[in-house]
């Protein structure tokens, strides 16, 4: 969220920020004329509650003289009761500032490009074999059913539609790729592992910002009041909610393997066969509570170690810096990598890396002390995805399929699959 008093401290340059995201100058006029009525109202409450204070001492003195003072309670009485209504009136705008204040995007930092959707994305870097194949290629879902992996009908008949149930070799293949991951994030990059509860309360969703903007985006459990967690993002960030830690603490590396559900309500059409765009599915993730001073720094490193598990498995990708007004609500800065799919022919998103800055510390109340006795300053927080489980098995089984019909597995993989080197078609 952001702050309050840069929005009135410097209106001209939130609107030029947030205009490179598509928000319209005249919302952040609405929102000053909320807090100008509102500072307007604490005036005017302020004054009465001086003069009913004042009048109340005097009163006091008078009545213990004997003198009647019933005409000049009677007023008193009357004031107290526009104070009341100023400070309701108040109250409601507050609310309503607070609403519209909170649903603003972040403001996007200087070198992300302008842009308003994915058109204006920026291609970083490629990497990786892009391999030229003298065959006909298969999608994923075609391959996976000829090796016995994927049962789209069953999970079906399970769940409905956007749903999958992995077979045999594939949940060893799913399971293998979440603990290769996880291992690598954890030996390698520093990370702290943690399981966290894929059921989280109202609270936990604002302070990462899907809620309230993307409620509808959500599942939401009744009568419990619970949400189930689109990205282990989510209760990771919360962990230190509420807190003031200690600067020489930062910065603070979490990790996860859980389960993600997404509703895709704005999805319709789009990726409608196999595993890519699913209600469930697991993903690890990266989180980072950082120093200001070093945000951006850590995000680069982040990045590295998304690449880290592509350029582990052998998976070719690009890099991609995403334009104003493709990035999420709370990102600053984001990077995007995409695995390259040769049978379909695109370029498809597997992990999403992004500098949240203070945007989620300040809904979330999130502190630290530079010294202990340092003023409190918000700490800037971090996530990506390291990787998306379910993409990473696509990006697999499209870039190692063979002529035969089958799939080599990773060397990396292999240690985790009892040292198994492909995968076959089943009859």
């Amino acid at each position: 969220m952001l702050d309050i008093k840069l929005i009135r401290r410097d209106p001209q340059f939130v609107k030029d920020a947030l205009g490179r995201r598509g928000v319209q100058p005249q919302v952040i006029d609405q929102i000053l004329e909320l807090d100008i009525k509102r500072r307007e109202l604490i005036t005017m409450a302020d004054e009465l509650k001086k003069e009913r204070n004042k009048v109340s001492a005097e009163l006091g003195q008078r009545k213990k003289a004997g003198e009647d003072i019933s005409a000049e309670s009677a007023r008193m009485r009357e004031v107290g009761a526009k104070i009341s209504a100023l400070d309701a009136e108040k109250a409601s705008l507050e609310e309503e500032q607070l609403h519209r204040v909170e649903v603003l995007p972040n403001l996007p930092q200087a070198d992300v490009p302008d842009g308003p959707d994915e058109s204006g994305n920026v291609e970083v870097r490629r990497v990786g074999n892009f391999h030229e194949y003298d065959f006909e290629l298969k999608p994923h879902w075609d391959l996976g059913e000829s090796l016995g992996i994927f049962d789209f009908k069953r999970s079906i008949k399970l769940s409905g539609a956007r749903f999958w149930l992995l077979c045999g070799d594939g949940a060893r293949l799913e399971r293998a790729l979440y603990t290769y991951m996880l291992d690598m994030h954890t030996q390698r990059h520093g990370y702290k592992e943690m399981l966290p509860p894929v059921l989280v309360t109202p609270e936990t969703m604002y302070a990462t910002g899907q809620l309230p903007k993307f409620k509808d985006d959500l599942f939401h459990c009744t009568p419990n009041d619970l949400y189930l967690i689109s990205t282990a993002e989510v209760p990771l960030t919360n962990i230190h909610r509420g807190e003031i830690l200690e600067g020489k603490d930062l910065p603070l590396y979490y990790t996860a393997c859980t389960a993600c559900f997404r509703s895709e309500a704005g999805a319709a059409g789009r990726d409608t066969r196999g595993i890519v765009r699913v209600h469930q599915f697991n993903k690890v993730e990266m989180v980072k509570l950082s120093n200001p001073d070093t945000s951006n720094e850590e995000l680069e490193k982040m990045v590295s170690n998304a690449e880290a598990v592509l350029q582990g498995l052998g998976i070719p990708y690009r890099v991609v810096l995403l334009c104003a007004g493709d990035m999420g609500l709370a990102s600053s800065k984001t990077y995007d990598l995409e695995f390259w799919s040769p049978a379909q022919k695109r370029f498809i998103e597997i992990s999403s890396c992004s500098n949240c800055w203070d945007y989620q510390a300040r809904r979330a109340n999130m502190r630290f002390k530079r010294e202990p006795s340092a003023p409190t300053e918000y700490v800037h927080t971090l996530n990506g995805s390291g990787l998306a489980v379910g993409r990473t098995m696509v990006a697999i089984l499209e870039n190692f399929q063979q002529e035969d019909g089958s799939v080599i597995i990773p060397e990396a993989l292999r240690p985790y699959m009892g040292g198994q080197e492909r995968l076959t078609p089943k009859p």
